[in-house]
């Protein structure tokens, strides 16, 4: 878990910015290098996100933070803020067979996006575990910042 000062950082129109364009490509190819197993930003677990483009139909590559709850995996589509969905949301929603690499291991999931009283739980729980989610909602007030649900795939 990031401290205190980690977060508030990270959560700076400055921090985001880093973590968005200096950290997310650099830990794309740690990630893709280590299967898995090492990132950049210490303190917070990271996935690596295989999923297909919305327009292009091509393979992509996202480093992302995640919150596990319980066997799904839960992403929060927050762009840093931003005025706009990052893209990977809109990969998601096009294409949402997907596959994700955590702690050495490589494993199918179908994506979908919470709705109601499950994106609300969900959010909750995601501001509980990184704060900055909150000042994320604040700059982002053109849009709701969506929920994605990741759940294993049957074999």
């Amino acid at each position: 878990m990031l401290s205190r000062a980690g977060m508030r950082f990270a959560s700076s129109k400055v921090g985001t910015w880093i973590f968005l364009n200096v950290f997310a490509p650099i830990d794309r190819r740690l990630l893709s290098a280590t299967r898995g197993r090492l990132s950049v930003s210490v303190g917070q677990p990271v996935l690596l996100l295989h999923s297909t483009g919305a327009r292009s139909g091509e393979p992509r590559k996202t480093a992302l933070a995640y919150l596990a709850d319980a066997d799904r995996i839960v992403l929060i589509a927050s762009n840093g803020g931003g005025t706009k969905h990052p893209a990977w949301y809109h990969n998601l929603c096009k294409h949402s067979a997907v596959r994700c690499t955590l702690a050495g291991k490589t494993a199918a999931y179908r994506a979908r996006q919470a709705v109601g009283e499950e994106r609300e739980a969900l959010w909750k729980k995601a501001v509980a575990f990184y704060p900055g989610y909150a000042v994320y909602e604040e700059r982002a007030t053109e849009r709701r910042i969506p929920v994605m649900v990741l759940e294993r795939d049957s074999p």
